[in-house]
């Protein structure tokens, strides 16, 4: 867990210029302390302490302003940048060096069981409002925009702004 926090110590620094010390980063980065709550809550879910996962999950959530489920699996140095308002469903599966801004969602498009959230490849940023609805696939680096709207798969490689992508 020490390596864990390190390392999303070290990816604040690469993925946000205006971060100035370990301690600040450390105490004052709701991101951060979203996915750590996250970790906690996704261990409860794995090993079948699903009400105490979902519980965990809801302090954090009032904690920070960030709702993860506890089913959703997000790889290393995922980074969410301020944080409030961003949602990540449960069947959701979030790719390594990924960069998350404020305010996006995650989410699913109906009612089924089964995977019906996003897969975020490899690499990807996700700008500020960003809604990605369904069971999806981003590509490994892809750019979506602020405020698009994703409801069918992205190329590898894309940049997606809401004025050029708007899917319905």
């Amino acid at each position: 867990m020490a390596l864990h926090i390190r390392e999303d110590i070290q990816t604040a620094f690469a993925r946000d210029p205006a971060a100035r010390s370990v301690a600040e980063i450390f105490l004052a980065y709701p991101g951060l302390h979203a996915v750590w709550g996250h970790r906690m809550a996704h261990w409860l879910w794995t090993h079948n302490f699903k009400l105490v996962a979902r519980v965990w999950s809801n302090f954090t959530r009032s904690a920070t302003g960030v709702e993860i489920h506890p089913g959703a699996v997000i790889g290393r140095r995922f980074f969410i940048d301020h944080g409030m308002g961003v949602v990540i469903g449960e069947t959701a599966i979030i790719g390594d060096d990924v960069l998350m801004y404020h305010d996006v969602t995650l989410g699913a498009r109906g009612y089924k069981k089964g995977k019906r959230h996003p897969t975020i490849g490899n690499g990807v940023i996700l700008g500020a409002g960003a809604r990605v609805i369904g069971d999806v696939t981003v590509g490994a680096g892809a750019v979506v925009g602020a405020n698009t709207l994703i409801t069918r798969d992205v190329a590898e490689r894309a940049v997606l702004d809401s004025s050029e992508f708007f899917v319905i």
